[in-house]
């Protein structure tokens, strides 16, 4: 008796999907094929064997420099495994899970918080969980096809994910870039009380902060439902007397429902959801990326929980490197070059030109550097730009080295 062996699919079948035209006609390879890394991602990177100095790391805060987070994790793993070993539905919730959602929901001002394995997960479990029709039994049930979503246009691409399929200009509506007017005008024209408004604090394209006072204000005006995705924010502004403590306070005392990333500033992975207690008991349920896939790993979510505790009790660790990255803007500026004005730690460089952005990735690569570039579809066509997150582990030197090789690029390209 021959075993029989399931058929690889040929060409000639997978011809109808494009993908051997699509590959073909991308003629930036690193776009699609990401290099290799090989050990950890900080101040340098190395890629493919190279060392580059890097200004792609979302985490920034160079935390092993005060956090213990091997450790902890390791603590973790050992105390609690390295897999929940089931839905959340089936077995219920590791304790560091319970822990840490209970900090997340303090740290934000919220009643309760859920978590999810990741942040792109937890946006869009929220559109699925508010838009949810559902009927369990008799009285049990919930029939809310009819919300409808008011977003920033520029709102992250699981924002996005999440709605596709929604009817746009009936129950999905977006309002141009940090636009209060335009919001004020589509609210206007919406006029339903199940209207769910949902804006980002920090904009991850192009590093400028959402007018959130604003925008809360209209919602306050129309009676609709907040939701604040404050990945890029949390646990980075807050303390007045750092930068857009006006926002970040308005958000914990005034939005609805916040989105946080574990990714940015806590430096591992997962993401949460955090709101009135009612809402994120039903989350179980209505979310759907809750209850139907992993949760975050244990001891990831018990080192979350020790690294939040410890830029709490320490805030010279975020001072620190807000006060590094201001002085990396600054000295941008006083060599004319441009960046998005806001104080935002991300800095944003407009370069125009796809072509012009593309080439000085390649360029910058070839002399050291990692600096990612945004250009179409990420944003507007012609209207690429660098996207940088300073570390707080780079040097001075290596600092001066990017903007020295930045301003070479550009007198180059005439911009």
């Amino acid at each position: 008796m021959t075993a029989s062996r399931a058929a690889a699919p040929s060409g000639d079948r997978l011809a109808p999907w494009a993908f051997a035209a699509f590959i073909e006609a991308n003629t930036h390879d690193t776009a699609y094929r990401p290099p290799v890394v090989d050990g950890p991602v900080g101040p340098t990177i190395t890629r493919n064997g190279r060392e580059l100095v890097n200004f792609a790391s979302i985490s920034f805060l160079d935390l092993a420099r005060h956090v213990p987070l091997q450790r902890h994790f390791a603590d973790g793993a050992l105390a609690h495994g390295l897999s929940t070993s089931g839905s959340r539905m089936t077995q219920g919730i590791c304790r560091p899970h319970q822990v840490l959602e209970e900090t997340i929901a303090r740290h934000t001002g919220k009643e309760r918080a859920i978590s999810f394995a990741t942040g792109l997960l937890a946006n869009i479990g929220f559109i699925h969980a508010m838009s949810s029709t559902a009927h369990f039994d008799t009285g049990i049930e919930v029939r809310n096809h009819d919300t409808v979503f008011v977003v920033d246009r520029d709102v992250h691409w699981s924002i996005w994910k999440g709605l596709q399929g929604f009817d746009y200009g009936r129950t999905v509506h977006a309002f141009r870039h940090n636009d209060v007017s335009d919001l004020a005008r589509i609210l206007d024209h919406v006029g339903t009380r199940k209207t769910v408004v949902i804006a980002e604090s920090i904009y991850s394209a192009d590093g400028t902060m959402g007018p959130i006072v604003e925008i809360l204000d209209e919602c306050d005006r129309h009676g609709a439902v907040s939701m604040i995705d404050d990945a890029n924010g949390f646990m980075v502004y807050g303390p007045e007397h750092r930068p857009y403590a006006r926002e970040a306070a308005a958000i914990r005392e005034r939005a609805d429902f916040v989105m946080v990333s574990l990714s940015k500033a806590v430096g591992l992975e997962g993401g949460a959801i955090a709101g009135p207690a009612a809402a994120i008991d039903a989350f179980e349920l209505l979310s759907g990326t809750s209850m139907f896939t992993a949760a975050i790993q244990p001891p990831t979510a018990y080192a979350a929980e020790r690294t939040i505790a410890a830029l709490a009790d320490d805030p010279r660790i975020v001072d620190d490197y807000l006060a590094h990255a201001a002085r990396l803007r600054h000295q941008m500026h006083e060599a004319g070059t441009a960046t998005t004005p806001t104080e935002s730690y991300m800095l944003s460089v407009p370069v125009g030109d796809d072509a012009a952005a593309l080439q000085m990735r390649e360029w910058f690569v070839e002399d050291g550097y990692l600096v990612p570039v945004f250009s179409y579809p990420a944003v507007t066509r012609n209207q690429a730009l660098l996207r940088l997150f300073p570390h707080a582990g780079h040097t001075g030197e290596q600092m001066d080295g990017f903007l020295r090789t930045l301003l070479t690029y550009r007198r180059r390209l005439g911009l």
